[in-house]
């Protein structure tokens, strides 16, 4: 296991990421001063964001139905825990967006190749009113991809 986001596991199953960009903003408020430089105040945290590029080779490894997976898990509009393989807890992610790009054919239309990125936003922990659940369907996709 690479990493956890809610239900979903990432690994070489399913859809491992090539690569973990995080990008995490603080606030500090501008004050305009006579005869100074402005003056700035910290005012909390800003925008915490994760991006996931990775690629699946559905031949020989992972498979497209994750990425159907984690698109029935945005359309819920929940949070999801997130949680390295080492424990590392990240705290609980919205899925931003996931785009995909398929390569490399067969003479069917099925993929050889399929490139991703999916982009998580950072939610506040307190508000477990945001944790998702999950749904039947998105359960039993998991299910059969683990």
């Amino acid at each position: 296991m690479m990493m956890a986001l809610g239900m979903f596991v990432f690994s070489l199953r399913t859809a491992a990421y090539q690569e973990l960009q995080r990008q995490t903003d603080w606030r500090h408020a501008s004050n305009s001063r006579i005869g100074a430089a402005p003056a700035r105040q910290f005012v909390g945290r800003g925008e915490d964001a994760i991006t996931l590029p990775g690629i699946i080779f559905p031949e020989l490894a992972g498979t497209a139905l994750s990425l159907d997976a984690i698109r029935l898990m945005a359309n819920t509009g929940k949070a999801w825990p997130m949680v390295e393989g080492t424990g590392r807890i990240y705290g609980l992610w919205v899925i931003d967006s996931l785009s995909e790009t398929k390569t490399i054919f067969f003479d069917d239309g099925t993929p050889r190749r399929i490139e991703f990125t999916l982009s998580l936003k950072r939610t506040d922990d307190d508000r477990i009113d945001l944790l998702g659940a999950g749904t039947s369907v998105g359960l039993n996709i998991l299910r059969g991809l683990l």
